[in-house]
């Protein structure tokens, strides 16, 4: 297959999945702003300054991961370890600022880059031995679960670490105008993944591997790295959210993250980005964030226990699965 050729097929493929990317947010971004309305009415508390700061702080972890789990689903993969790469990533950090005799800056800064890197290392093996083999993610990743989350426990000797610099707690828990900064954060990582998938060429080869592999293979491009690329930036991603999490509650711990997994693919498919590749964006991510931020956070209000608050929760994924089906089937022509 000629390169040019497939760049303009790329360039038609991205105006229509633009069309239908902005067909999709619309329809999220209205239940969205239905389940804001049921749980205003609903709760006196609902639209109190404290508690959106609360749901925007609550949302941020998972916005974080999802962003990065974005990526992975886009090329058809998925990443199960990224909550246990989260306290592996927070357990290394939590090692590095509570290192004795150094400045509070350069224990913050050598936390922040010891995170980052675990988390790219673990998504970086697990893009390589996936791609490399040709094996199913979830059976990689599954296994990168279990041995990010030993790691993180034989580290820490299964104890939590605490008395973190005082600087680096009030950042947790600062906010501009009422917006808690940590979510400022993960807005700006959506800016960043956003330009990212629709204004370069890396975007549109991971759009473009999702939706035709041996294509892309065939024009000359290295999908190898590109879904290599994919998961490091997943790992990225889930050590950042490790700095946050950190942040936000003033220690490391290495049970932390059990089941984030979980919802960062839940945000993820309730935005609109097909589990089998090629189609979503990371806005309707953002969107998707929200409304399971949104749907704990009111649910908690109007007083429902855990168990039914659960089962909510699994009702809405498995509606968004089936709603995505026909909303594709539509606009498909």
């Amino acid at each position: 297959m000629n390169t040019s050729n497939l760049q303009l097929n790329n360039t038609d493929a991205a105006r229509h999945f633009s069309f239908k990317a902005t067909v999709r947010d619309a329809g999220i971004g209205l239940a969205l702003i239905g389940l804001i309305i049921i749980f205003s009415v609903s709760s006196e508390h609902f639209l109190a300054a404290n508690n959106i700061t609360n749901i925007l702080t609550q949302i941020t972890i998972n916005l974080i991961l999802a962003v990065g789990m974005t990526f992975v689903i886009l090329i058809a993969g998925i990443d199960l370890s990224v909550g246990s790469v989260l306290a592996f990533a927070a357990v290394i950090a939590g090692k590095a600022i509570t290192m004795p005799g150094l400045d509070p800056i350069a224990v913050i800064a050598l936390a922040v880059m010891a995170a980052v890197l675990a988390g790219l290392v673990c998504g970086l093996l697990n893009g390589l031995i996936s791609a490399y083999w040709g094996l199913p993610s979830f059976i990689i990743t599954l296994g990168m679960l279990n041995i990010a989350r030993g790691g993180a426990l034989h580290i820490s000797e299964a104890q939590t670490i605490y008395s973190f610099p005082k600087l680096f707690n009030d950042f947790g828990s600062a906010t501009v105008l009422g917006v808690p900064v940590v979510f400022i954060v993960a807005l700006s990582m959506v800016a960043i993944a956003w330009f990212i998938l629709h204004k370069t060429v890396f975007g549109r080869m991971i759009y473009g591997i999702g939706n035709n592999e041996e294509a892309v293979r065939l024009a000359g491009h290295p999908v190898f790295w590109y879904k290599v690329a994919a998961f490091s930036i997943c790992g990225l991603t889930a050590g950042v959210a490790a700095i946050v999490y950190m942040a936000r509650l003033g220690i490391s711990s290495p049970i932390a993250g059990i089941g984030f997994e979980l919802n960062a693919i839940a945000a993820v498919i309730i935005g609109g980005t097909s589990l089998m590749g090629g189609r979503g964006s990371v806005f309707g991510t953002l969107l998707g964030a929200c409304i399971i931020g949104v749907l704990a956070n009111g649910l908690i209000l109007i007083g429902l226990n855990d168990f039914l608050r659960q089962m909510i929760t699994g009702l809405v994924i498995i509606i968004a699965v089936v709603l995505d089906y026909y909303r594709d089937k539509y606009t498909k022509n």
